[in-house]
């Protein structure tokens, strides 16, 4: 197969993330001709179809959206190649600099990346994070680093931890930060919570959870979905309901709510990160990487 450039790598990207090609020529400062003829030789290099052409623009075929998230990937490595090479040879609070992009899930988001970016950037004054907040579902917070949009993601882990993980567009390195149990919270001071009915929300982790739910049979369906724990946890202040929630959305826990441990056999979550093999040699990915560890140890 033939190499694609990187500038052809570039209007892949432009074309998926604009959803057309006159879009993407707009961005790119290219005609539109010039935009439809770079993606026919990116096809015919790799032997796919990358997007599906119709009236209303162009989208990623399976294929594409493996594609992007290579091209994102290579290219960011592009971007800081002139860092890393830069910071060979310095002192190791000026070796590390550029933007940090990071992705993680709210409650992670609020408790364990600010005291971890605080060290950070004082270590090394010249990174830039950029942390999105992502939902947990779907591919969640991993699933945007394979697509090339974060360097590292702090997610939810389902397997056994540490390792290699399929997602999106390849193979990601993970590694756990913390376990943390679950616990039943409840309205203060009410005398039968396990008479009330069950919040819930869409994110409220994977099937090792929910298998475990089922098998209670004091813990009844769900009745009331909300948009996040936040949410939830403030309703159960409220009095609305009952709710089983991790440990790093109890942190926001109020007097108005009492909070009541599983036992041993209770279900637990692994909070970890997850990154690119590519991006986990970098300097600031692995000085990130160090905090966080630091931060949950």
């Amino acid at each position: 197969m033939a190499e694609l450039a990187p500038h052809e790598l570039r209007v892949l990207v432009a074309v998926a993330e604009t959803g057309g090609f006159s879009t993407a020529a707009v961005r790119l400062g290219l005609t539109q001709s010039a935009v439809s003829h770079s993606v026919r030789g990116s096809e015919a290099k790799v032997g796919a179809v990358l997007f599906e052409r119709g009236r209303t623009g162009a989208s990623p075929t399976p294929a594409g959206e493996r594609a992007v998230g290579l091209a994102r990937r290579i290219l960011r490595l592009y971007e800081v190649l002139g860092a890393e090479v830069r910071g060979a040879g310095r002192e190791a609070s000026q070796a590390v600099g550029g933007v940090l992009r990071i992705a993680a899930f709210r409650s992670a988001a609020l408790h364990l990346l600010p005291p971890a970016l605080e060290r950070l950037t004082a270590r090394h004054p010249g990174i830039r994070p950029e942390v999105r907040v992502v939902r947990e579902l779907g591919a969640g917070a991993a699933g945007e680093v394979a697509a090339g949009r974060a360097d590292l993601g702090i997610a939810t882990l389902t397997g056994a931890g540490a390792g290699a993980a399929q997602a999106g567009a390849g193979a990601l390195l993970t590694g756990v930060l913390r376990e943390e149990a679950y616990a039943l919270v409840h309205p203060a001071g009410h005398p039968d919570p396990k008479a009330l009915p069950l919040l819930d929300w869409d994110e409220n982790c994977g099937s090792y959870t929910r298998d475990w739910w089922r098998a209670q049979d004091w813990i009844p369906r769900a009745t009331v979905k909300a948009e996040d724990d936040a949410m939830v946890l403030t309703m159960v202040g409220r009095g609305l309901g009952m709710a089983i929630l991790p440990e790093l959305s109890l942190r926001e826990a109020t007097d108005a709510v009492d909070v009541t441990g599983l036992g041993p056999s209770g279900p637990v979550r692994r909070v970890g990160y997850v990154t690119t093999p590519e991006s986990a040699s970098t300097l600031a990915v692995r000085a990130l990487i160090r905090e966080l560890r630091s931060e949950t140890a």
